[in-house]
């Protein structure tokens, strides 16, 4: 990638996008059924954005803004999909997640 597009994700962009991936990972609350099928898929939906979560803070601490930047767009997406098709109760928190 180009200098100038790593010049782009600032220290303060990257804090912004931990915080709000944060606090939806914080925010959403299991509602599938326990022992189902429902609740394998949202179990693995919220490891999946975790993952990427714990790698962006991975990314960040080497210098890779890029990755981590990109780390935390995927874990984000996670958590849009799984709000999206029900998989959490998230209030309806059109902030946080893409619903409603």
């Amino acid at each position: 990638m180009s200098n100038s597009i790593q010049r782009e994700i600032t220290d303060e962009k990257l804090a912004k996008y931990f915080d709000v991936t944060g606090r939806a990972l914080k925010k959403l609350k299991l509602v599938s059924p326990k022992k189902t099928h429902l609740d394998t898929i949202a179990k693995d939906y919220l490891n999946m954005a975790q993952s990427y979560y714990s790698d962006a803070g991975h990314f960040k601490e080497q210098g890779d803004y890029i990755n981590a930047f990109a780390a935390l767009n995927y874990a984000h997406g996670w958590l849009d999909a799984g709000a999206r098709i029900g998989l959490w109760d998230v209030e309806h928190d059109s902030v946080l997640f893409t619903v409603d």
